[in-house]
């Protein structure tokens, strides 16, 4: 066993010496070439746990970001068929896989137009083609269910097991397409574009997008699923079975059969405890009038205690951000885009300081207008305990106009 385990290390460190030649400007096909003869045969696990080193070495997140498409490029050789575990129908890597080959039948369909657009000289039927194109690209606008659902639900786990590159790196890759995503749409709502126009938006922005999805299905099915499969337990999987529909699915629907692990049963007697009154200073609640208390409320809640991890949220309604259990536990920076991080800790470290005690915000979120504040909890000593993020769905508030008192309520006979 020893043997196999320093085979492993040892196959990891001559990945990390050959790719870190990459960053320091060989060329691919040098590095190709040296990769060939170093490693015969490399694991996912064995690329993820490369790049979560290299990480933990203090290499930048976003320094590997730019350079992991060169990454897979060169690995690509070497890198094992996995051998995956049979896996039940409807079990969320088979969703994610179908997932994908869903996304990959409409990138085709895509390529399809865009090949259709290139070699056009005349404008007869050209609004159709257009209008095509629209379509296709509200079809792709549906890849952020199945980015969501990774990010929040499979990264979490993995970094549980230790593995925290994929939620650093990766994310910022599924970003770079979200914001092409946006540019391609906002390109294609333009009425009043020429031919020529067109076919520049196919070329600078509509073929790199492509291609920057299929290089992302690429790394899912061969080194982020496979690595996931090897590292997470049955009931983690169940885990991320029971919240994915919090997110939704891309173009598809999970296949019926499969049948998650069940979460832990509570202990009963840790429920009797649970049933004692809370006092909170002004008076005392028990623990499910607060929880359903919480759940009333007209906004969301998060706490992020004194080591920045992640304690609590409320669960209302018509939560603006989706959360759920996975993220219980985790560092709050990797619960953010990595282009956001550095200011989430910018915020925390003010807070610790007692620089600021709120930090604040809103943002246009297509019809919504969304206010978010984030605020320093600090006990009667002004010791620093912990974050609360508050985030409010304003749209509705912004549109009130005149007054409407208590009365009108029960003249007009309303009931909410």
């Amino acid at each position: 066993m020893s043997e196999l385990i320093n085979n492993r290390q040892k196959r990891i460190e001559q990945l990390k010496q050959v790719i870190t030649g990459l960053h320091t400007g060989e060329t691919p096909e040098f590095v190709k070439a040296r990769l060939s003869a170093l490693v015969s045969e490399t694991t996912s696990d064995e690329i993820v746990a490369m790049e979560h080193q290299l990480i933990e070495e203090g290499m930048d997140p976003s320094e590997i970001k730019a350079m992991c498409d060169l990454h897979s490029e060169v690995v690509r050789e070497v890198l094992s068929a996995p051998v995956d575990p049979p896996i039940p129908l409807g079990h969320p890597v088979d969703t994610f896989r179908r997932e994908n080959t869903a996304i990959t039948h409409a990138i085709d369909e895509m390529q399809e137009l865009l090949d259709e657009l290139s070699g056009r000289e005349s404008t007869d039927g050209l609004e159709s083609l257009i209008d095509r194109w629209r379509q296709s690209t509200e079809k792709l606008l549906e890849i952020e269910k199945h980015y969501a659902r990774k990010e929040n639900l499979v990264f979490p786990h993995l970094e549980q097991h230790g593995v925290a590159g994929p939620s650093q790196v990766m994310w910022a890759k599924d970003d770079d397409v979200r914001e092409m995503l946006r540019a391609l749409r906002q390109a294609l709502a333009e009425e009043s574009a020429g031919l020529g126009e067109w076919q520049l938006v196919g070329e600078h922005v509509a073929t790199p997008l492509l291609a920057a999805m299929l290089e992302m299905i690429f790394k899912e099915e061969k080194i982020l699923l496979p690595a996931a499969l090897d590292l997470l337990e049955p009931d983690e999987w169940g885990a991320i079975y029971r919240e994915g529909k919090r997110y939704g699915y891309c173009l598809v629907k999970p296949n019926l059969g499969y049948s998650p692990a069940e979460p832990a049963t509570p202990d009963p007697s840790a429920e009797s405890a649970a049933a004692a009154a809370v006092a909170l200073g002004t008076g005392q609640v028990t623990p499910e009038q607060l929880k359903s208390i919480l759940g009333i409320l007209p906004f969301d809640m998060t706490f992020v205690d004194a080591d920045d991890r992640v304690g609590f949220f409320s669960e209302g309604p018509d939560r603006v951000f989706p959360r759920t259990n996975s993220i219980i536990g985790r560092k709050v920076h990797n619960c953010h885009p990595p282009h956001s991080v550095h200011i989430v800790e910018r915020i925390l470290a003010d807070f610790r300081s007692q620089k600021e005690d709120v930090a604040e915000f809103w943002i246009q979120m297509g019809p919504r207008f969304v206010h978010i504040r984030y605020f320093a909890v600090r006990n009667p000593q002004k010791d620093y305990l912990g974050c609360l993020e508050v985030t409010q769905d304003l749209t509705r508030l912004r549109a009130l106009e005149g007054e409407r008192r208590l009365l009108a309520w029960v003249d007009t006979g309303e009931e909410g």
